[in-house]
């Protein structure tokens, strides 16, 4: 069976590299007309949208918005709706960690952003996103949370992990309100990924190099592996699953 996206408006925030553009470009490919993100740098996500278009034939708007605000998120809302009369999917992938700050040395602000970035985006989008598809009677929302909202993550973490932590719960919150305009609701969390900024910024050379030995499936994942089950999820395959997380981390970490 092959998963057919054609006549599908798909929007997947902070799409300008890793996870987010491979999931995009994994969605186009299958026929879906795509909407990318980034908060700034337009000249990249623009050269970033130009070869996705090439690579897959498929539609894609490349569009930049601050998602943590719902007056420049809308603007996503309105790029959907100019390639197609209906939201399909969205994945909210928009997020980071920021900067690694441990406990006793809390600072409000960090705080502050790394919630807004990662948890505040994702119910924005979902509340933009929610009217179109109770009027559709349809949709798929995805969330991207992280294996560190079920292990507390590494060290300076915490406001990261309890972002994500809210994610995860927040997607069974909104699993069960949506479920009754037939709009499925479910999160994909993600254990150690290569070749991402996050761990390349945050993660010692140490901890990489040892990372395949610790892992079950003996490799370290890479973003196609998370955008392969988000691209599942966004499909009719995964019609009868929602308020559900998804680990993907190789056996890394079994709940």
């Amino acid at each position: 069976m092959q998963i057919d996206l054609r006549n599908k408006v798909a929007i997947i925030t902070g799409s300008i590299q890793g996870i987010g553009r491979e999931t995009a470009t994994m969605l186009a490919s299958c026929g879906a007309s795509v909407v990318i993100n980034n908060h700034q740098n337009g000249d990249e996500l623009e050269k970033v949208s130009a070869e996705i278009k090439e690579s897959t034939g498929s539609e894609v708007k490349a569009v930049i918005a601050d998602v943590t605000d719902e007056t420049d998120a809308q603007k996503l809302i309105d790029g959907a709706l100019e390639l197609g009369d209906t939201i399909d999917v969205l994945v909210n992938n928009a997020g980071g960690l920021i900067k690694r700050v441990p406990v006793a040395e809390f600072d409000k602000e960090h705080f502050q952003t790394v919630i807004d970035v990662n948890l505040r985006t994702s119910f924005i989008m979902a509340k933009l996103v929610s009217s179109h598809m109770k009027k559709q009677g349809s949709g798929k929302i995805i969330n991207l949370s992280s294996q560190a909202a079920h292990d507390g993550g590494g060290p300076g973490a915490a406001a990261y992990a309890a972002s994500k932590g809210g994610i995860w719960t927040f997607t069974k919150s909104l699993a069960k309100e949506l479920a009754p305009s037939g709009i499925t609701v479910n999160c994909v969390s993600p254990g150690f990924i290569g070749s991402t900024v996050f761990h390349n910024t945050f993660t010692a050379k140490n901890v990489h190099e040892k990372m395949p030995s610790m892992i079950p499936l003996g490799r370290v994942g890479e973003p196609r592996d998370i955008a392969r089950v988000v691209l599942f999820l966004a499909s009719e395959l995964a019609d009868y699953l929602t308020g559900q997380s998804i680990e993907v981390n190789g056996g890394l970490y079994m709940p």
